[in-house]
């Protein structure tokens, strides 16, 4: 759409300076050859163009998509960052371009490349984010419920709302591993925040006696005759079997020899200064 600069495009990793980059681009009429977060390595021999991040402008390209496009569009905006798709930043931008030309018609281009490519990385981060709904495994520390999980795509955003409305009385939190952040959640209060790396703690006799009858109920309705591997593989892919209870990952799969975080105090405790502001 605009002249191809040699730049690569810096950004802070936040979807507000994603924005702020899409920004950019628009107002030097440019098109970056790349577009990556500070922490990132940069693979090509590339200027290094940084873009800070504006709250107004990221506002302004945000209140623009559904304006001039449609509110799906800003949907798929939003799932495309949290996603896994290779070169997301680039492929959102493209996106952007054809949807500032075609409007609401965008949607409907899906033999596009780049229509085709985020139409995907959408359906597979929801894919990932509903297997969740369902494989996400809590255990029991003090007055606190704790789950880890190890995602492809960020996809804490996407089950928030139904953990939170789930649990509503209850304190917990839902670490995801893979991206070192943790879904923070207290009656009346919630929050996703960094959490470079969190360990359980080792679990007490009640918890140990709940994993044990989990275990228990989970082979006695089990119908030997027609146990098939291939389809339970199938249905619940085996990278999620090691922090699922039933599959004996609630006792052994989430242990690591590290330091613990806060071992001895609630869950919570680190979180307060988020909840207070």
């Amino acid at each position: 759409m605009f002249k191809t600069a040699a730049l690569a495009y810096t950004y802070d990793g936040s979807f507000e300076g994603l924005l702020c980059c899409v920004f950019e681009s628009y107002q030097w009429k440019e098109t970056p050859l790349t577009i990556h977060s500070d922490e990132e390595e940069q693979g090509l021999l590339l200027e290094s163009k940084w873009i800070d991040t504006d709250t107004s402008r990221a506002e302004r390209v945000l209140k623009s998509i559904p304006l001039r496009i449609c509110t799906e569009a800003e949907e798929w905006v939003r799932l495309g960052f949290w996603s896994c798709a290779p070169d997301k930043e680039m492929l959102l931008l493209n996106f952007l371009y054809l949807g500032f030309t075609h409007g609401r018609k965008v949607m409907d281009m899906l033999a596009d490349d780049t229509v085709n490519a985020l139409q995907k990385a959408v359906q597979q981060l929801q894919r990932e984010a509903h297997l969740y709904l369902g494989f996400v495994r809590f255990s029991v520390y003090g007055p606190v419920m704790a789950a880890v999980i190890e995602p492809k795509g960020f996809v804490l955003p996407v089950i928030q709302d139904h953990f939170c409305d789930r649990f509503h009385g209850e304190s917990f939190m839902i670490y995801d591993k893979t991206h070192r952040m943790a879904l923070i959640h207290q009656p009346g209060q919630q929050a996703i925040i960094p959490l470079d790396e969190w360990v359980p703690p080792a679990p007490d006799a009640a918890e140990e006696e709940y994993r044990r009858l989990w275990q228990g109920f989970y082979n006695a309705i089990g119908i030997r005759e027609r146990k098939n591997d291939r389809l339970r593989s199938s249905l619940m892919p085996k990278r999620y079997w090691k922090h699922l209870t039933e599959m004996n990952g609630g006792s052994t799969g989430m242990a690591e020899s590290k330091p613990k975080l806060d071992e001895g105090s609630p869950l919570l405790e680190h979180a307060k200064s988020k909840f207070k502001s």
